[in-house]
């Protein structure tokens, strides 16, 4: 390569550029053409790189498509599992507990049973108890009216010459007074 003025068919180096390497290219008919070759080049590039993105997505696409199946069949099977669990622990659950609450309605009906029984038979010697004393006050009350009763024969036996006497005495004064 030459540093001079770039002739015909020659590349060379544009004067002025330090910075950069920047290249000239004489023939207008061969810049087109290789730059209609780079971009054929290019829109090969292009064309392969989107027909193997294409073909990745695509397979991308399958295998996920493939493994969400999967997963949705696994998912599906582990959820009727876990239902069919779940409605066995529940009517094992409902069969303890009827058994239990039967049981449980056993014996609340045998200690109810209890009681009455128990109540009942307190009622019945409440019941003669009240009977017994009743009939003891009864007796009580008859021997102490009789009591009053002859203490009212001594009473008015006692009362009745007193009651004369002091009528007869007032009788007596008021006839002196009288007289006078």
């Amino acid at each position: 390569m030459r540093n001079g003025p770039a002739g015909i068919g020659s590349i060379g180096r544009m004067s002025g550029s330090t910075s950069a390497l920047q290249f000239r290219i004489p023939h207008s008919a061969f810049r087109i053409c290789l730059v209609d070759w780079f971009n054929a080049v290019d829109a090969t590039y292009r064309a392969d790189l989107r027909e193997l993105n294409e073909l990745n997505f695509a397979r991308f696409d399958a295998k996920l498509e493939q493994r969400l199946a999967t997963l949705d069949a696994t998912w599906g099977g582990r959820w009727t599992q876990l239902d069919a669990k779940l409605e066995q622990r529940l009517a094992e659950l409902d069969a303890t507990w009827g058994g239990r609450w039967t049981q449980l309605d056993a014996k609340l009906e045998q200690r109810l049973a209890e009681l009455d029984a128990t109540w009942g038979g307190r009622w019945t010697q409440l019941d003669a108890k009240l009977e017994q004393r009743l009939a003891e006050l009864r007796v009580e009350l008859v021997k102490e009216l009789a009591g009053v009763k002859s203490g009212l024969k001594w009473m008015l036996a006692f009362w009745a010459p007193t009651a004369l006497a002091v009528i007869g005495t007032g009788a007596g004064v008021l006839s002196l007074l009288l007289r006078r």
